[in-house]
């Protein structure tokens, strides 16, 4: 497979192709369509002109109006009788031609226009253009017309023809005898011609006018055809490079925004991304700097132990089952540090936006405190609850089983030797459904208080009494995404109080 083009080479060639294709478009349309384009449109004003004329024709306007249209649509118009005689003819030169007046014809203004030759109007008595040679085909095809009307192409001619009627005003001009019985003239032949095909002389020069135009409008075309493509290519350049540097840990957001929308969204989504692989990348740091050592101590203690029972207690029953319980309890130990680190990382991936179902958190917060009270009161505690039933909140119900879990989890663990008792509460005030747990134990330095919801804190700087330290911060993220707060209070000596408040669904 060949080399792939560059974006700013295909679209200059886009570009170029499109102005090749338009100019193409206008060659064909000025050679092959012109003149058919013209010759529709001249037929179409034949005919409009001549039911123009038709429509006119018992008015007193009506040689007004034929001088006026074979002018402005450049027609020759005869208006006869069936046999040929001419009553009237017009062109858009001069409407009136020397010919032999007929017998018992005259030009409009019959008896009371004299032949004038110096009148310079050319209305005169027998001036009449000579009929077309091809006027007696015009006329039988007319009377073989049932509808009254004829159209045709002859040569490059467009003829439309048909039958009038003439008024009173029109037949006393052309009549000399004022005795003859006025009707004879009551009907006419219309006769309407147009020249076609009279566009090839201007077709030609506009030809040689489109020669030039078209190729001063391709140089102009790959000129800004570069210089286009040139100014796309330069933020998609940008782009590609802050792209190359996620894989490098060295993004810089270095775009120049408001070239177009999408760019710019693009280039915000680049930026979210470096954003999150950087946490995701602080996140491995973490995970290797910290959890690692976590998984170290009941890796060594399982092994340790395993080789205690094999070298030494294997014959000492009592001995041996004290070493295994070791085990197992660092297996235990290990297997929820596993568990809340997968935990935590599956809620650092969740999106903002979670599924939400109604969620009883009465009856969820006395599940949770249920599972604790038997293994607690067994160790001398007691939980003392004071839990309102039908606290009703929007929720994920298996995250927020989780963090009232971690809450009351880290009240059983810090509750302390003297006082070893935890209190539980939850009410609705205000709209929002509030959890409360606190225990009696050593309570929270104030310089530590702000770090708690950390990460890893708790194994770190308080003597590791929590599993991995993700307890809390997990708490955090679920009240992040459900929208909740969550907040602590301490004093040494006397305990701690956590709590938990999101909005509730039913007052």
């Amino acid at each position: 497979m060949g080399k792939t083009r560059s974006f700013r080479t295909k679209l200059w060639l886009y570009f170029v192709l499109f102005a090749a294709l338009i100019f193409s478009l206008l060659w064909l349309l000025q050679t092959v369509g012109l003149q058919r384009f013209y010759d529709g449109m001249m037929k179409n004003n034949i005919r409009h002109a001549a039911q123009t004329m038709i429509a006119a024709s018992k008015g007193d306007d009506f040689i007004e109006i034929i001088d006026h249209l074979t002018f402005e649509e450049s027609l020759l118009v005869y208006i006869t009788d069936e046999q040929g005689r001419v009553y009237y003819s017009s062109d858009s030169f001069n409407p009136y031609f020397r010919q032999e007046p007929k017998p018992g014809r005259r030009p409009p203004g019959g008896k009371n226009n004299p032949y004038n030759p110096n009148d310079p109007s050319g209305h005169q008595a027998g001036f009449f253009r000579n009929l077309p040679d091809n006027y007696d085909i015009f006329l039988t095809a007319l009377a073989e017309s049932e509808s009254g009307t004829v159209e045709y192409t002859s040569g490059n001619s467009f003829i439309y023809g048909a039958r009038i009627t003439l008024n009173d005003d029109f037949n006393d001009d052309f009549d000399d005898d004022d005795d003859e019985d006025d009707d004879e003239l009551k009907t006419a032949v219309l006769y309407v011609a147009g020249t076609l095909g009279a566009v090839g002389a201007a077709a030609s020069i506009i030809q040689t006018q489109l020669l030039w135009v078209t190729g001063l409008s391709l140089i102009l075309a790959f000129v800004i055809a570069w210089l286009i493509s040139r100014r796309f290519d330069k933020p998609i350049r940008q782009l590609n490079e802050q792209a190359k540097m996620l894989s490098e840990d060295k993004y810089e957001d270095r775009f120049e925004k408001g070239f177009c929308r999408e760019l710019d969204e693009l280039n915000d989504s680049l930026t979210e991304s470096a954003e999150k692989l950087a946490e995701a990348r602080e996140y491995q740091k973490e995970l290797l700097a910290n959890v690692s050592h976590d998984l170290r101590t009941p890796l060594t203690m399982i092994k340790g132990y395993a080789e205690m029972v094999r070298d030494i207690s294997w014959e000492d029953e009592n001995q041996r089952s004290e070493d295994t319980g070791v085990i197992i309890k660092e297996a235990d130990r290990m297997t929820a540090l596993v568990n809340e680190i997968l935990e935590y990382s599956q809620l650092k991936q969740t999106n903002a936006a979670i599924s939400l179902t109604d969620v009883d958190f009465s009856a969820l917060t006395e599940r949770v405190t249920d599972r604790f009270e038997p293994i607690f009161r067994a160790e001398g505690g007691t939980i003392e609850r004071d839990i309102t039933s039908g606290c009703v909140v929007q929720g994920n119900e298996s995250m927020l089983e989780r963090a009232v879990f971690n809450l009351i989890d880290n009240a059983v663990r810090h509750s302390g030797d003297k006082d070893k008792r935890v209190t539980i509460s939850l009410r609705n005030k205000g709209g929002r459904t509030c959890l409360t747990v606190r225990d009696y134990g050593e309570g929270i330095d104030p310089a530590e208080l702000p770090h708690i919801w950390e990460k890893y804190y708790t194994s770190r700087q308080r003597n590791g009494k929590g599993v991995s330290g993700l307890g809390l911060a997990i708490v955090k993220q679920t009240a992040q995404l459900h929208h909740a707060e969550v907040s602590a209070e301490s004093i040494p000596g006397e305990g701690s109080t956590f709590t938990f408040e999101l909005p509730c669904t039913n007052g």
